[in-house]
């Protein structure tokens, strides 16, 4: 068993990872390293409840520091690692400083991908705790808000400034939202709740430009529209922060590279969430995601290799959406199909689609049916080719047609 445990990044993947240290009983030391100032937070209320207002940071804390000094979990925030020292069985710092470290997962997580040369006071990358209380700042009635994707980060933030009673326009510059996802009859069903609720979503429309003015902003597109507004909100995506691995001698390819056991090509070093890009067996090829639920579980996966018990990390990936008065959840992935099947209604916006390839079901996406997507979830995970028609039938429950 590793002794000294050291986490480069202090978000969700490492207080998981220091929990499952604990729980599963490693009683040598765990250092989580973060360079925010920030002990770790979660980060899914920053786009909901956070921005909302309807929580604090407090309630989004992941762990306290009574915890951490009754569990021997050390906290080094506001840091920066410079590179792992794997033959050195260390971690150096950008200050010069050393850390000693007998294994290292790295949870170092992504950043928002920024649009070259647009900041400024009124441009908000929506990704840190502190950039979603810039932007709570900015949600009033009345506001102009200005959305700049209108991905599962654009779509949340225009439901909480529409409930703050902000204007919203959103510009898309794919066809339909999520589509790369979804597909376009599914990023349909998106498009009609966010216009629904009064958003002024304009799809086609890559942005160009963006102007800070005396009192606000204005943000044209390649289609030569202007849009005049107070604060711009960019969800446009996200690059993982690899640069440590790079530094480390460690294999990145759109990611930290790592095998269904969460290992990097470097003895005693792992990394778990946002930051890798994993080899999934379930799907058969590397996959990045940037869901919680993912964090949380490739976390648990590498805790439980760290401490000798082989692990495989092959869940069906999951992540919820709130928007306004729906919940939207998505498991899976389809990275082609060939049939979507419905089982209830998408015009009352009460369903659950299955994306199939040659029959098997590869993904799931509901809107208010959380309820099913326990056993779409399962489906996924068996590689499941199920009928149909009986698919299709509500009459029948999920799990009499996973027992046929």
């Amino acid at each position: 068993m590793a002794d000294t445990i050291v986490t480069i990044g202090a978000g969700q993947a490492a207080a998981v990872t220091a929990r499952t240290l604990r729980r599963r009983k490693h009683d040598g030391p765990i250092i989580l390293i973060g360079d925010e100032k920030h002990a770790p937070y979660q980060r899914p209320p920053l786009s909901k409840e956070y921005l909302a207002g309807q929580q604090e940071q407090a309630d989004a804390a992941l762990l306290d520091e009574q915890w951490c000094a009754d569990n021997g979990v050390e906290l080094r925030l506001g840091t920066r690692v410079d590179r792992i020292d794997a033959a050195g069985r260390c971690v150096e710092l950008e200050d010069g400083g050393r850390v000693p470290a007998d294994a290292v997962v790295i949870a170092t997580g992504c950043r928002a991908r920024r649009i070259p040369g647009v900041e400024g006071d009124r441009v908000v990358y929506l990704r840190t705790l502190d950039d979603a209380e810039r932007l709570r700042g900015h949600l009033r009635p009345g506001a102009r808000v200005i959305t700049v994707g209108a991905g599962f980060i654009g779509c949340e933030v225009a439901s909480v400034a529409r409930g703050a009673g902000a204007e919203v326009t959103m510009l898309e510059m794919m066809d339909v939202p999520l589509e790369r996802v979804l597909g376009r009859e599914m990023g349909s069903v998106c498009t009609r709740i966010q216009r629904d609720h009064g958003v002024d979503l304009r799809t086609g429309e890559a942005v160009d430009s963006v102007t800070e003015t005396g009192g606000g902003v204005v943000v044209r597109t390649r289609r030569g529209t202007v849009v005049e507004g107070d604060v711009v909100v960019v969800g446009i995506g996200t690059v993982p922060n690899t640069d440590v691995a790079q530094r480390s001698g460690i294999e990145v390819d759109g990611g930290v590279l790592v095998d269904e056991y969460c290992r990097t090509n470097v003895e005693n070093v792992l990394a778990a969430g946002d930051v890798t890009n994993h080899w999934h067996p379930l799907f058969g090829r590397r996959l990045r995601v940037e869901h919680f639920d993912n964090a949380n579980k490739q976390a648990m996966a590498a805790a439980k290799n760290l401490l000798g018990r082989p692990t495989v990390f092959d869940d069906p990936h999951w992540f919820w959406s709130d928007q306004y008065e729906y919940n939207l959840q998505h498991a899976g992935d389809a990275e082609r199909w060939d049939d979507v099947v419905i089982r209830g209604s998408v015009n009352d916006l009460d369903f659950i689609a299955f994306y199939l390839n040659d029959g098997v079901v590869q993904a799931a996406f509901t809107v208010d049916r959380g309820g099913e997507m326990f056993m779409a979830k399962e489906m996924i995970a068996a590689q499941a080719r199920p009928d149909v028609a009986k698919l299709r039938d509500e009459d029948l429950d999920l799990a009499e047609l996973m027992a046929t």
